[in-house]
């Protein structure tokens, strides 16, 4: 170590042997993207809310929209002053403390993890459809689910290990072309099938408030996700201006397209048959039984297309916080070691992977069906997500004291954002128990092993935990290269 101007300067940042500094905006912003999946979100889970609540679909989207733009004003403040690799977690270390951050780690991992296996599940299930689709019967489906998810997640494995910048591109042209093909074949449904439309029925309470609840919570999992960028602050260019941009646009623009979205199929399930409405996949089948089987194959793609994306840029996030844990011996070190020539986390990939991988595959061999498999994931990744938007949230206030910037507004903020988060998830919690349903309880559990490991390092090497929370530090070459063009360090 050295001091320069009286700061600490580190020889060597924390996190190094990513990539670094050399990440636009754009495939930043892609990151962000891709982890929502719009294109995806727009054609699965708005069908999976409608089937949650019955009625209630815009709604139940609005409600999830401003608790994210609340998580949002509460994540930029720490993103302007922190260039994090591992988001959520390192936030809530500088805020809360190291054993929150173990707490909200497991849960952001728990949050990645589940979407990724739910996209691949996604992948395997539209990619079956278009199979059938165009050659009618291919055999056995689960033998061609397995298949075709065990070639998604080779392909995901790839990009990432090759490399950031190529795993955004990748990502970012899927999702682009995902949401335009969606958009056009929403347009030509309205235009060939002219649906009835009752505006009116929209945004109006039908049934009960716990049921909407639940379906809040359902549709929080189309924008989970939109966080992701802040695991890129070791990479991106001007991490303390794109990132916090990232986080801000994110949320208001896959909101506006799941707003369009969900007001199109709101109107076209409630006007379809049973058979469809009760669907797996009842956009599909919308299109294929009520216009044409090109157009539903042209579906099917799209989707398939923006859950792979989907599936890269969750994975991306995940291993970027392992990676972090690695680095700081919270997980095993190998977790924290980079691919010498490509600068990935391609240890903490490959460690991830098989098991993202294998609990899809797992769900289709023993027969649970697509709709149930995708409900379960992406309710559990919400609770995941939800966790953890709940600590780093209320870790705002404290981790601008801490650098000497709190303000009366960062507290009320905090509150707000924490009360609201904390109702949707209560809510949820009581319905789910009350139909029997586990959710909520298997993300319990992995609470309880989060509170248990936080305290096993406390016992046995609580030196650890005084390191939680690494971020890419300014390092000796960069004031170096900072004086040599005449800027001010």
């Amino acid at each position: 170590m050295s001091v320069r101007r009286n700061r600490v300067i580190s020889p060597q940042s924390p996190v190094a042997g990513l990539s670094r500094r050399n990440l636009p905006f754009i495939p930043v912003f892609a990151q962000a993207v891709a982890a929502v999946a719009p294109a995806g979100g727009m054609s699965v889970v708005p069908a999976l809310v409608f089937g949650t609540t019955g009625t209630n679909l815009v709604l139940s989207f609005l409600i999830a929209m401003a608790v994210m733009l609340l998580v949002s004003s509460c994540l930029r403040p720490m993103a302007q002053r922190m260039a994090a690799v591992s988001g959520l977690y390192s936030y809530t270390a500088k805020g809360l403390g190291s054993s929150a951050a173990i707490t909200a780690g497991w849960s952001v991992i728990f949050g990645y993890g589940l979407i990724a296996m739910a996209s691949l599940l996604a992948v395997g299930t539209y990619g079956a459809n278009i199979f059938e689709s165009l050659w009618g019967s291919a055999g056995d489906r689960t033998l061609v689910v397995t298949l075709i998810i065990l070639a998604a997640a080779a392909l995901a494995g790839f990009f990432m290990v090759r490399g950031i910048h190529i795993s955004a591109k990748v990502t970012l042209l899927v999702e682009c072309v995902s949401i335009l093909l969606l958009a056009s074949l929403l347009t030509a449904y309205f235009v060939l099938a002219r649906p009835h439309v009752d505006l009116g029925s929209l945004i109006s309470v039908n049934g009960n408030f716990d049921s909407l609840s639940l379906g809040v919570v359902v549709a929080v999992s189309a924008f989970v996700g939109f966080e992701s960028s802040t695991t890129l602050g070791g990479e991106a260019q001007r991490p303390f201006i794109n990132i916090p941009r990232t986080i801000r646009w994110t949320p208001i623009v896959t909101g506006a397209l799941y707003l369009l979205a969900v007001t199109g199929q709101d109107i076209a399930l409630k006007d379809a048959p049973g058979f469809i409405a009760s669907s797996p996949t009842p956009l599909s089948d919308m299109f294929y039984f009520k216009t044409s089987a090109l157009m539903a194959v042209m579906l099917d793609a799209g989707i398939a297309g923006s859950f792979f994306a989907c599936t890269v840029a969750s994975v991306n996030a995940l291993a970027r916080t392992l990676f972090c844990m690695g680095r700081e011996g919270i997980a095993p070190a190998i977790i924290g070691r980079t691919h010498p020539t490509f600068r990935t986390p391609w240890a903490a990939i490959l460690t991830a992977m098989p098991v993202i991988t294998a609990v899809p595959i797992t769900m289709v061999v023993f027969g649970v069906s697509p709709e149930k498999g995708l409900t379960n994931l992406f309710t559990l990744g919400a609770y995941g997500y939800l966790g953890a938007y709940v600590l780093a949230s209320a870790s705002l206030p404290f981790f601008l004291r801490r650098i000497g910037e709190g303000t009366w507004f960062s507290w009320a903020l905090g509150g707000l954002t924490v009360g609201a988060v904390a109702f949707v998830v209560w809510n949820a919690v009581s319905v789910s128990a009350q139909e029997g349903n586990i959710q909520a309880g298997v993300y319990g559990f992995i609470l309880t092993l989060s509170v248990l490991h936080a305290q096993l390092l406390r016992w046995r090497s609580p030196a650890r935990l005084d390191g939680v929370g690494i971020y890419d530090e300014p390092r000796e070459s960069d004031i170096h290269s900072s004086a040599d063009s005449g800027r001010i360090p």
